[in-house]
């Protein structure tokens, strides 16, 4: 099953795969004030040992990548056993060799 919550710890109980999404778009507006007031707003909205605790034993950690670690991931969680985040930046790179391959591979 799928799901998109705003409810972290409903996300994390009992998930499989757990796809943290970041929560400030650095697109946007990069200026220092409204960087840090995401991340002092937004303390709390990080993914944690504690968060993945409440998930399946087997959970998967996934991450586009890069990850600011320290406000979105602690270092224990996206270096630790549950993560797949390389795995997956391998993954999207063979995906867009396949991508650009099948749209100018002939010419």
């Amino acid at each position: 099953t799928f799901r998109i919550t705003h409810d972290m710890k409903e996300a994390f109980k009992d998930a499989d795969v757990v796809i943290p999404k970041n929560w400030g778009s650095w697109v946007k507006n990069q200026s220092t004030e409204v960087v840090d007031d995401y991340i002092k707003t937004l303390k709390s909205w990080i993914c944690t040992e504690e968060m993945m605790k409440l998930a399946k034993p087997h959970v998967k950690y996934m991450h586009a990548l890069p990850a600011d670690r320290g406000n979105e991931v602690v270092d224990s969680v996206i270096d630790g056993p549950h993560s797949i985040v390389y795995q997956e930046a391998e993954n999207r790179l063979h995906t867009a060799k396949a991508v650009m391959a099948l749209t100018i591979g002939d010419k």
